[in-house]
C-alpha cells in the first residue's frame, strides 16, 4: 500500500491511535518541499498538503499531517529558515487526522487555530487528547497579518466537513484550499460529519471567483494546481451531480450497474474509486 493511499484510510483514525506503533508506517516517508512565492512553500509526505508561510514573524503552517511525522517536518522546516523553524501558528482546514495528528506535538510552541467545529469534532473524537484541540477558534473567519500577508482564513459553509476552512495568502496569490479540491481524482466528502456534494461544489465555486491564471492552489491532496484544475474539478462534480439527478428515486444496484459516464471514470482513485463515488452521489439524493 502506498504511503498515499494508507493516509488517507487513516483520515477517521483517532488522534490518540497514531503514535509510536505506527511510527513504522512512516518510516519511508519522506517530506519535500516545494517553493512557490517568496517564503511560501507546499510540503508533502504522507496526509494532506500542509501549507508554510516564513519571514520576520516567524513560521506559520497549514494542517499538520500525522503525530509519527512531526520529527521529519520539523527538520524539513529547520531547512526553509536555515535554522530555527518552530511554528509559531497552525492553522487547521477540517478535523481529519491526516491533517491534525501533528497537533499535540507542534501545538506545545505554535497557537493552534481551526473553526468552531473542528475543534468539536475532535475533541468528539478523541476526548483525551486536548493537547491537540485548537486553541483559538472562529466561525465565518479571521484575517492574519503576518509576514508581511494579509492571511484570510474562511469558512464558506458545509462542503467536504461541517468545519472547513481555506487559507488565502493574499498579496501572494496562493491559496490552500485543505480538501475542498483533490487534484485529479474524485474527492472524499465526509458526509457522516456534515459534507455534502451540493455544499462542495457552492464551496469550490466560490474559490474559482477569487483565483486567476496565476493563482498558485495547493490541494488537500495531490500535486500543486492551478485554476484550469480547479475549473476542470468542478465541472467533474457538476456532470457527477446531473447523472445523479437523472437517476434520483431509483435503487442505488442500479445506479452501479449503470455506472458513470465515460468522461468520469478517469476520475477514479484506490480510496475513492468508481462505486465509492456513485455511494457518495447516490446518499445525496436520499
Amino acid at each position: 500500500m502506498n504511503s498515499h493511499l494508507m493516509a488517507i484510510l487513516m483520515l477517521l483514525t483517532p488522534l490518540s491511535a497514531v503514535a509510536a506503533p505506527d511510527s513504522d508506517r512512516f518510516a519511508n516517508t519522506q517530506i519535500d518541499a516545494t517553493p512557490l512565492r517568496a517564503g511560501l512553500y507546499m510540503l508533502t509526505g504522507s496526509g494532506g498538503n500542509i501549507g508554510v508561510s516564513t519571514g520576520p514573524d516567524g513560521v506559520l503552517l497549514v494542517d499538520d499531517q500525522f503525530a509519527p511525522l512531526a520529527e521529519k517536518i520539523q527538520a524539513k522546516l529547520n531547512t526553509l529558515v536555515d535554522g530555527e523553524g518552530t511554528p509559531k501558528l497552525l492553522i487547521n482546514t477540517h478535523y481529519h487526522g491526516d491533517h491534525t495528528g501533528g497537533n499535540a506535538i507542534f501545538g506545545q510552541h505554535a497557537t493552534l487555530m481551526s473553526h468552531h467545529n473542528v475543534r468539536q469534532q475532535m475533541h468528539r473524537q478523541d476526548p483525551d487528547n486536548l493537547a491537540a484541540l485548537p486553541v483559538l477558534t472562529f466561525g465565518e473567519g479571521v484575517d492574519l497579518h503576518f509576514n508581511g500577508l494579509t492571511v484570510e482564513v474562511r469558512h464558506l459553509g458545509v462542503g467536504h466537513t461541517d468545519g472547513d476552512a481555506v487559507v488565502w495568502f493574499k498579496e501572494a496569490n496562493v491559496l490552500h484550499t485543505g480538501d475542498l479540491f483533490f487534484h485529479d481524482r474524485f474527492p472524499y466528502i465526509d458526509q457522516d460529519h456534515g459534507g455534502t456534494v451540493r455544499g462542495y461544489l457552492a464551496r469550490v465555486e466560490t474559490l474559482l471567483t477569487w483565483t486567476n491564471d496565476q493563482t498558485q492552489i495547493i490541494p488537500g491532496h495531490g500535486d500543486l494546481a492551478t485554476r484550469d484544475d480547479l475549473i476542470r474539478f468542478a465541472e467533474m462534480i457538476r456532470t457527477s451531480l446531473s447523472w445523479a439527478e437523472a437517476l434520483a428515486g431509483q435503487p442505488k444496484a442500479q445506479w452501479q450497474q449503470q455506472g458513470l459516464p465515460t468522461e468520469l471514470k478517469s476520475w477514479s482513485w484506490a480510496f475513492i474509486d468508481e462505486g465509492r463515488w456513485i455511494d457518495t452521489l447516490w446518499r445525496e439524493m436520499q
